[in-house]
């Protein structure tokens, strides 16, 4: 194929989708840090919706691509990470808990850089797919409470940290050999 017949196609219907999450995550955050908490959630979830269906799509169309391999797991470290910021701007949650889930996510892509240099390759997990749900329906759950229980909002999103943790140990228990010589 050369150059031009390449440009020529069309991106798939599932790379849409993590596009359009992406373009969301502005919009969510600038949402949540205007005080319009309500409209913040519907569009999270409305991305956080996008993610389940690009997958679906990619699957059952056969429409899996780098691109979406790259990019999906990238735009949802975007929404989680932006909202996590945005509470820890508002005062929901200390710094901790985004650094602790952001350390995770490094510590993982290091791992996975380091196995793909040695010749394999580190799929996603049961426990990177359950990570992922928890962190989703905690800043959900977050969204509707922490304008009147912001304890509440701290207390979810520390459980998503916590399965955060458990996630990354699984890991790296699992892929031990990567840190062999």
């Amino acid at each position: 194929m050369t150059y031009t017949e390449g440009r020529r196609k069309r991106m798939n219907t599932p790379n849409k989708l993590t596009v359009f999450r992406i373009l969301l995550v502005p919009v969510v955050m600038a949402l949540l840090l205007t005080g319009h908490g309500v409209w913040a959630t519907i569009v999270f979830i409305v991305a956080s919706l996008t993610d389940f269906l690009d997958g679906y799509l990619a699957r059952k169309n056969d429409q899996i691509s780098n691109f979406g391999k790259i990019m999906d797991p990238l735009a949802d470290k975007l929404l989680i990470f932006g909202v996590l910021l945005c509470f820890t701007e508002l005062g929901v949650v200390k710094a901790w808990v985004p650094m602790i889930i952001i350390a995770r996510e490094f510590l993982v892509t290091c791992l996975r850089v380091v196995a793909v240099s040695k010749g394999s390759v580190i799929a996603a997990s049961m426990w990177g797919k359950v990570k992922t749900n928890v962190q989703i329906f905690a800043e959900i759950i977050a969204m509707f409470v922490f304008v009147s229980h912001p304890q509440w909002a701290e207390c979810v999103l520390w459980i998503a940290a916590a399965v955060t943790v458990l996630s990354g140990v699984a890991y790296v228990v699992e892929n031990k050999d990567v840190f062999r010589e």
